[in-house]
């Protein structure tokens, strides 16, 4: 299997992911909240915080599946590693918070480990086509 269909199975793993859990917290903040790692969840009205990351995190999919859908593969490595940084802001929350040290580093640390290695095998499968050299066509006689 060669590397970019490597890479576009773990772009499209990583959408499909980050979309389930980011509706998830949409629809059902209250039963989705212990699973994010921090010890409570808002407490009152605070399930629109939850549906708020929720939001983000379909969105960030969102931007993924565009960029995999329309070939933009250079500016979809760029884009993981840019995105890794919201996992790795959600581990340092949970572990600022006393959260579970096990859901920070397990899933969000890995996760956002998995997306930077994801982004920099893109960028390394598109150097090599950004590297090539153009050759003009050739012109009729």
């Amino acid at each position: 299997m060669s590397l970019k269909k490597i890479n576009t199975v773990l772009v499209a793993a990583f959408i499909l992911f980050i979309l389930w859990f980011g509706t998830e917290f949409i629809l059902s903040p209250e039963t989705t909240a212990p699973g994010f790692g921090l010890p409570n969840r808002p407490s009152g009205d605070g399930d629109g915080f939850l549906i708020i990351k929720g939001i983000r995190d379909v969105v960030l999919a969102l931007v993924l599946g565009i960029l995999l859908v329309t070939g933009h593969r250079r500016a979809l490595g760029w884009v993981l590693l840019v995105e890794a940084l919201a996992a790795y802001g959600d581990m340092t929350t949970v572990l600022g918070h006393h959260g579970s040290v096990a859901t920070a580093l397990g899933v969000h640390g890995l996760t956002a480990t998995l997306m930077v290695v994801t982004g920099l095998l893109i960028l390394r499968e598109t150097r090599k086509v950004a590297a090539a050299p153009v050759t003009p066509a050739p012109q009729p006689a």
